[in-house]
C-alpha cells in the first residue's frame, strides 16, 4: 500500500516533498553553533572538497557575525547555500565530526551553512564586487555548478564572462536533476540570482554549443573557454523492450518532476532499475507521487550498490521495496510496458508486473561533443583529461570541470572545479 497519496495540486505536492533539511531559526543556529569544539586539526575541513573553514564560520555564527560566516563560506565555495542543503554531509564534514567517536550526534554543519548563506541571500547583502576590468573575455559552456563557480571567480579577477546555457534556467542538475525534497527550485535560483546580481556575469540561455563551427567561433572571440557541460541523458542499454511506452530514464523523470510537480504522470506499479544515488532519488520520488508499489531492482548484491546508505534508507522509508541480484533481461509488453523479466543469482527467470520502468543505469558520456575540439584528450571512460593543478585540458585554450571530468560527483566537487579552473585560466593568461 502506498505511503503517500497522489498529489493533485501544489499544496499536496509540497506536503509529499517536504524538505529533508529545513532552514534553522536563530535560536537553533545559536544553540547548534555552541556545540562546536573548534578542533585543532579540524577533521571536518579535511573532508570538505571545497576546503571551507568550518570552525571559523561556526564561531562567527555563534558570535552573531552571520554575514561574516556567509563570506567565509562563499570565499571557498560559490554554491555555499546549495551545498549546505544537498551535500552528503553525513559522509563528508559531518561524517568526520569528532562527536561521532563519542556516540553523540555530529554537529549539523550543513544546516548551519544553509542558515548563514540564506541570511545574506534574503537580505540581499552584497559581499562581493567585480574586480577591475582587465579587458579579457572568457566563454563558459554550461551554467551548472562548475560553470557558475567559474564565472563568479573570473569576475572577481576582472574578466568579462559569457556563459552559454542550452536550457532556460541556470544551475544544471540542481534545478533539473535533484530530488525536490532535497532542495527547491526557488532555493537554487535565489542563490544563482544573488551571485549574478553582484558579479555581473552574462548568461545566454537556450543556446546549445553543439557544432565545431560554434566552438571555432568561440575560440576566435574569447581568450579561454571553460567546459562545464556535465554528462548526458540516460544511456540506452540495448535492453529488449527499452523503447516501449512507460519506460523513461531516471534523469528525464526527475527533470519532468522538477518542472511539472503534481502534473507529472507516474504509474501505479513502478520498477526502478539501478543501484546508484539517482536510482534512490527516482524511487523515492515515484513513491512520494503516490505510486501504489515502487520496486528498486539492482543487478548485484546490496553491499555493492554505489548509492549512499542514507539515500537507500530514505527510499525505503518512503515505502520503496527492493530486490537484489536481479539482472534485467527484457521489458515485456505490446507497445506499453507490462512487466520486466529478470534473471536471479541462480539463473532463474523472475517476471514482475509493472506499468512504468525508470532506468537509472548510467548516463551518456560527452564523447561526441569532445570530438569536436581539436587536441582534446579523453580517458577510456570518456572523461576529459585535465591537469589536476589547474583543470587545463590538453588543448591549452580549454579548461574543464564538474561531471565531464569526474564522471558524476557532488555539487561541491563541481563548485571546487570551477573555482580551480578560473584561477588556472588567470595564471595561464598572465604567465
Amino acid at each position: 500500500m502506498a505511503e503517500y497519496k497522489r498529489p493533485k495540486n501544489e499544496e499536496e505536492f509540497n506536503s509529499n516533498f517536504k524538505l529533508k533539511k529545513p532552514l534553522m531559526n536563530d535560536t537553533q543556529a545559536h544553540y547548534e553553533s555552541s556545540r562546536c569544539l573548534f578542533c585543532y586539526d579540524a577533521p571536518c575541513v579535511n573532508k570538505c572538497p571545497a576546503d571551507i573553514d568550518i570552525p571559523l564560520f561556526i564561531k562567527q555564527i555563534h558570535t552573531n557575525n552571520v554575514e561574516g560566516a556567509a563570506k567565509t563560506i562563499y570565499d571557498s565555495n560559490w554554491l555555499g547555500n546549495a551545498c549546505g542543503i544537498v551535500c552528503p554531509t553525513g559522509v563528508l564534514c559531518e561524517g568526520a565530526c569528532v562527536y561521532n567517536e563519542q556516540d553523540v550526534l555530529p554537529l549539523q554543519i550543513g544546516r548551519l551553512q544553509n542558515y548563514a548563506t540564506r541570511n545574506v541571500i534574503d537580505s540581499k547583502k552584497n559581499l562581493y564586487k567585480p574586480g577591475a576590468e582587465n579587458g579579457k573575455k572568457i566563454a563558459i559552456i554550461g551554467a551548472g555548478p562548475a560553470g557558475i563557480a567559474c564565472a563568479c571567480e573570473l569576475r572577481i579577477l576582472g574578466y568579462t564572462v559569457d556563459v552559454y546555457e542550452a536550457k532556460d534556467k541556470p544551475s544544471g542538475l540542481m534545478v533539473y536533476g535533484i530530488a525536490p525534497y532535497k532542495i527547491t527550485n526557488e532555493e537554487v535560483l535565489d542563490e544563482t540570482n544573488y551571485l549574478q546580481n553582484q558579479l555581473g556575469y552574462n548568461i545566454i540561455y537556450n543556446t546549445a554549443i553543439s557544432t565545431k563551427e560554434q566552438l571555432e567561433d568561440l575560440e576566435k572571440r574569447y581568450k579561454a573557454i571553460f567546459l562545464g557541460v556535465g554528462i548526458g541523458l540516460t544511456a540506452h542499454r540495448g535492453l529488449p523492450g527499452e523503447d516501449k511506452s512507460g519506460v523513461i530514464g531516471a534523469v528525464e523523470f526527475i527533470e519532468k518532476l522538477r518542472m511539472n510537480h503534481s502534473n507529472t504522470k507516474v504509474g501505479d506499479k513502478v520498477i526502478v532499475l539501478g543501484g546508484g544515488n539517482t536510482a534512490m532519488d527516482a524511487a523515492s520520488e515515484a513513491a512520494r507521487m503516490g505510486a501504489a508499489n515502487v520496486l528498486l531492482a539492482y543487478r548485484g548484491p546490496k553491499e555493492r550498490m554505489k548509492a549512499y546508505r542514507f539515500e537507500y534508507e530514505l527510499a525505503i522509508n518512503a515505502g520503496v521495496d527492493s530486490v537484489f541480484n536481479a539482472s534485467p533481461e527484457e521489458i515485456i509488453g505490446e507497445n506499453t510496458v507490462e512487466a520486466v523479466k529478470f534473471k536471479n543469482e541462480n539463473g532463474e527467470d523472475l517476471i514482475i508486473e509493472c506499468d512504468m520502468v525508470i532506468k537509472a543505469t548510467g548516463q551518456e558520456k560527452q564523447g561526441a561533443f569532445c570530438s569536436l575540439i581539436d587536441k582534446l584528450d579523453v580517458d577510456p571512460d570518456t572523461k576529459i583529461v585535465v591537469n589536476p593543478e589547474n583543470n587545463q585540458t590538453t588543448n591549452q585554450k580549454y579548461f574543464a570541470g564538474g561531471d565531464v571530468i569526474n564522471g558524476g560527483a557532488e555539487v561541491v566537487n563541481a563548485a571546487f572545479d570551477g573555482k580551480l579552473a578560473a584561477n588556472g585560466i588567470h595564471q595561464w593568461l598572465n604567465q
